[in-house]
């Protein structure tokens, strides 16, 4: 399978499930497995910010740039790997968790701060 015409999370989600059954990986692709290989693709994202300071990771080199390009890639294929076999609609999963994030975190409470929602209780 070369290069492919990808434009929303269904297509992507096809071409996943495709490639993955062109080469019988279906047997590995538990939910554990994919969990466990998002995690790794989510810590090598890390690498090529390791040692940047705030605004070198801002300013990033072509290569780095790249690296960090397909990481990110692993990192949505295996959510949506993983998604797709728990029946899980990424999109609305997202929309109602910045709902659910809305109620946690109002603008009066968190504007201009990263604490954390159980934090607001004492002011």
């Amino acid at each position: 399978m070369g290069p492919c015409e990808i434009d929303n999370l269904d297509t992507l989600r096809q071409h996943i499930r495709d490639f993955a059954q062109a080469r019988a990986w279906e047997r590995y692709h538990t939910p554990k497995n994919l969990a466990m290989a998002l995690s790794v693709e989510a810590a090598e994202l890390l690498e090529p910010f390791q040692w940047l300071t705030a605004e070198q990771s801002r300013q990033l080199s072509p290569a780095q740039h790249e690296a960090v390009r397909q990481e990110i890639a692993d990192v949505l294929i295996y959510l949506t790997r993983l998604a797709d076999l728990l029946d899980i609609d990424l999109l609305q999963a997202a929309a109602d968790k910045l709902a659910i994030n809305a109620v946690k975190y109002p603008i009066d409470k968190a504007h201009g701060n990263a604490r954390k929602y159980s934090d607001f209780s004492n002011d």
